[in-house]
């Protein structure tokens, strides 16, 4: 008898082919093994975990190589917003058809913004659906012990500080699906592809991860919604704040949207997708955490503060009047 080399399987050819130049890490072994080693140095371990899904988080049409990076930034937006410095991830792919047209631009921008990030893949799993396409990216990330940025620690007298930022990526999910926005900006190319570029390709704030985590006392993502994710920091650190809605920091298209009256404001804080970091600064601080912002390249601004109490966080306008607002953030269910 003579010994024959098993052919390997369509999923491991797919493996090889595609995701195996992505596992630069030592710890991953190539992608041949059924797990992979994250050397922590000494470090806590921070892990996260998002999955974007088909008609839900992206449209059937945007183009792969967006997909890809939206997958990973998710994540990285989460280590950001912990003060983690990102590890790796594992990936897991469930598509319809393996079709090279798709996968080759989707792993060309996945590898990149790993490279980009310092971010290689460690590992995943590849599975066939007759659904939706869902891709789902677990990041690791590492941090001195105890140092983690957590929901909860916000005092009151806290200033309440966002990134970037706020409600850039629902008008450019409106502009997809042909809304009111789509229609306001239909001779405005720059504007709309400013938007559209904000909900598909989010830009994850890792540079100010050591500030967050040398200053902050409170930190999430807003990835649901400003007003949303506010009241769940607020929640989880047991107080309230109190936000000026003309603080909130708006891109020149979201502002003149909602100056014309095309969008209202809770469409601006309620929507989701930001992936901008919202935290809550100690005022003794502020001017140390903006200078290194400011060092790091990423505007801040402070829109409110937080006080004492256990009710929903209030947005009052330029009179000091409170709007009501119907919506708070996304919700899957």
């Amino acid at each position: 008898m003579t010994d024959r080399q098993q052919a390997p399987s369509g999923e491991d050819s797919l493996i090889a082919r595609y995701f195996r130049p992505l596992a630069t890490d030592p710890g991953a072994f190539g992608l041949v093994d059924d797990a992979a080693t994250l050397q922590a140095g000494g470090d806590e371990i921070v892990v996260t975990t998002d999955a974007i899904v088909e008609g839900v988080h992206f449209l059937p049409d945007d183009p792969p190589d967006s997909i890809a990076r939206k997958a990973l930034r998710v994540n990285l937006s989460d280590l950001a917003a912990k003060g983690a410095v990102p590890a790796g991830f594992v990936l897991t792919l469930a598509l319809r058809t393996q079709d090279d047209g798709w996968l080759t631009p989707f792993v060309r921008a996945l590898g990149e913004d790993a490279s980009l990030f310092d971010c290689p893949l460690l590992g995943g799993d590849t599975v066939s659906t007759p659904g939706p396409a869902m891709i789902s990216v677990t990041a690791f990330g590492r941090v001195a012990p105890g140092r983690m940025v957590r929901r909860s620690g916000a005092k009151p007298g806290d200033r309440i500080v966002v990134t970037g930022t706020i409600g850039d990526a629902a008008l450019g999910l409106d502009i997809l699906k042909g809304g009111a926005v789509a229609t306001a900006l239909a001779q405005d190319t720059a504007a709309s592809q400013l938007l559209v570029g904000r909900y598909r390709e989010p830009q994850p704030r890792n540079a100010l991860a050591p500030a967050v985590r040398d200053h902050a006392s409170a930190a999430m993502d807003v990835s649901d919604g400003l007003a949303g994710d506010l009241a769940k920091l607020c929640a989880a650190s047991g107080v309230s704040a109190v936000i000026d809605i003309k603080s909130i920091p708006l891109s020149a298209p979201a502002a003149e949207l909602l100056a014309h009256g095309t969008v209202g404001i809770e469409a601006i804080v309620s929507g989701g997708d930001d992936y901008e970091i919202l935290c809550a600064i100690p005022e003794a601080g502020f001017a140390a955490f903006a200078q290194a912002a400011g060092l790091a390249g990423v505007a801040v601004t402070s829109i409110g503060k937080i006080v004492a109490g256990k009710s929903a966080p209030r947005f009052l306008d330029a009179d000091g009047r409170e709007i009501a607002l119907k919506r708070l953030s996304y919700s899957h269910f």
